[in-house]
C-alpha cells in the first residue's frame, strides 16, 4: 500500500514544508521505505546558506520511522517518539541538494515493539547509498 504527502502529513509531527517525504512506498511491521523530491526544493526548511548538508538525512530518516511507528500503532495508539541517540552515520556526499535523483529513505526496526526502538536507516539515490545509520527512539507513554 502505498501513501502519498497528505497521508503522511497526518502521520508524522511536522507539518507544511517540514513534512519532507512525498510517497511511503511500502511498509511491514519492521521496515519502511519513502521517496522524496523535497531536497531538491530551494524552500526546504533544512537549507543552510543555500545547501542542503547531508547531515539533513537524519532527519528525513526520523519522519520514516514516525510514520512507521503511526502506521504500526495505527491512530487509537499513536504515541509522540523521540530522536535520542545516532549513531554509526556514514556520509557518502556532503550535500543532498545537489542530487538529481528522488532519494529513497528506508529505516527498517532492529528492536522488538516497545518504549525504546532501534532503527537502522538508509538514504539512496538511484540505487547510490548515501547516508546510513542506527537511531535510538524512546516513545512517551500514552496520557
Amino acid at each position: 500500500m502505498t501513501l502519498d504527502r497528505e497521508a503522511i502529513a497526518r502521520l508524522v509531527p511536522h507539518a507544511g514544508a517540514m513534512c519532507l517525504l512525498d510517497e511511503v512506498l511500502e511498509w511491514d511491521d519492521a521496515r519502511i521505505v519513502c521517496r522524496t523530491r523535497s531536497h531538491r526544493d530551494a524552500a526546504n526548511p533544512l537549507r543552510s546558506d543555500g545547501a542542503l548538508p547531508a547531515l539533513a538525512a537524519i532527519e528525513y530518516a526520523g519522519q520514516a520511522m514516525a510514520a512507521h511507528g503511526a502506521l504500526c500503532e495505527g491512530d487509537t495508539h499513536r504515541r509522540a517518539g523521540y530522536l535520542v541517540s545516532v549513531r554509526d552515520v556514514v556520509l557518502a556526499v556532503a550535500r543532498l541538494d545537489d542530487l538529481d535523483a528522488d532519494l529513497t529513505v528506508s529505516a527498517t526496526r532492529l528492536s522488538p515493539p516497545g518504549a525504546q526502538l532501534l532503527y537502522d536507516f538508509h538514504l539512496q539515490a538511484d540505487g547510490r547509498k548515501l547516508v546510513e545509520g542506527r537511531a535510538l527512539v524512546v516513545l512517551r507513554e500514552p496520557q
